[in-house]
Order: structure tokens, then C-alpha cells, then sequence
């Protein structure tokens, strides 16, 4: 089967470099804070966090999946941008692979926008049906409005 690509575009009143350094740069911290329930942990298990680093991250109980490891492809502080390919773990028994390409640019209004594009290897003939897109979709922009609720609760955080 064909790779699966999707684009997504999230919409935050919070400024694009204040979003990109809580959701990309202190992600491995605030995330698990904001949604202890659904990851626990970010670890970087190789590397300083920029490109060639390996991070391990584990889910809460309930979750279908224990942990997946992922590897930092690209990390632009100037540009907002962060790429990272999962490699072990997660859906790994449906997907080769699944890249995510993240670039949170400034919105008119003052705000930003994260525009994300996700891509599906699906192993062989695997089928992935739309429900499942649908569901990473939404796992995906609740992650980051999460990350903005926080942000807009605790303004003097950053």
C-alpha cells in the first residue's frame, strides 16, 4: 500500500514562538504535566534533543500501546519547525514507519497556527481505514490544545 499523507492545521491565540517552545521544546516536560493520563514520560535516550536523538515515550495505563521511541529528524529554533519519525513501538506492528512534520507559523490575528503533516508507511497490505487517521487526527489536536489551555492558565510560564 501507498503512503497515507495528511495535513492538519491547528489554530491557537497564543504566539508561535511561545507555542513552538512549550509544545516542541519543553514538550518532553509539559506534556506528560498536562496529560499525565495519557503519557507518563518523554526520556531522551540518545543525543541533546536535536536531530539524531532517540527519546523513548510511555503512555498511562489504558492506552493501546506501552511506549514508542521516536528519533528527532529536525529541529529549527528560527523556523519553528521539528520532524521526527517513529521507529519502534506505537502502531510499528501496522506502519514501516510514521513521520510527523510540525511548522507553527504566526496567525494575523496575533496568535499561531501548527501546521502538521503526518505520514503513514503501512507495512505490506496493511489497511488502514479512515477511523484510524480520524482518531490520530484528534489525539494529535488534543495534545496541542491541551498544551495551549496551559499556556493561557499560566501566561507568566513563559
Amino acid at each position: 500500500m501507498a503512503a497515507i499523507t495528511y495535513d492538519m492545521e491547528i489554530h491557537s491565540s497564543i504566539p508561535a514562538d511561545k507555542m513552538f517552545k512549550a509544545f516542541v521544546l519543553d514538550g518532553d516536560t509539559l506534556i506528560p504535566k498536562v496529560l499525565p493520563h495519557a503519557i507518563t514520560s518523554v526520556q531522551t535516550l540518545e543525543g541533546d534533543g536535536g536531530p539524531g536523538s532517540i527519546k523513548l515515550t510511555t503512555f498511562g495505563e489504558g492506552s493501546v500501546h506501552k511506549s514508542m521511541k521516536h528519533r528527532v529528524d529536525g529541529l529549527d529554533k528560527e523556523n519553528l519547525t521539528y520532524s521526527y519519525t517513529i521507529i519502534e513501538g506505537g502502531a510499528s506492528d501496522v506502519f514501516e514507519s510514521i513521520s510527523y512534520h510540525i511548522k507553527i507559523v504566526a496567525s494575523p490575528d496575533g496568535g499561531s497556527i501548527c501546521k502538521n503533516r503526518s505520514i503513514y508507511h503501512p507495512k505490506g497490505d496493511a489497511k488502514v481505514s479512515e477511523e484510524e487517521i480520524k482518531a490520530g487526527k484528534e489525539r494529535a489536536s488534543g495534545i496541542f490544545k491541551k498544551v495551549e489551555a496551559y499556556l493561557l492558565e499560566n501566561s507568566d510560564a513563559y
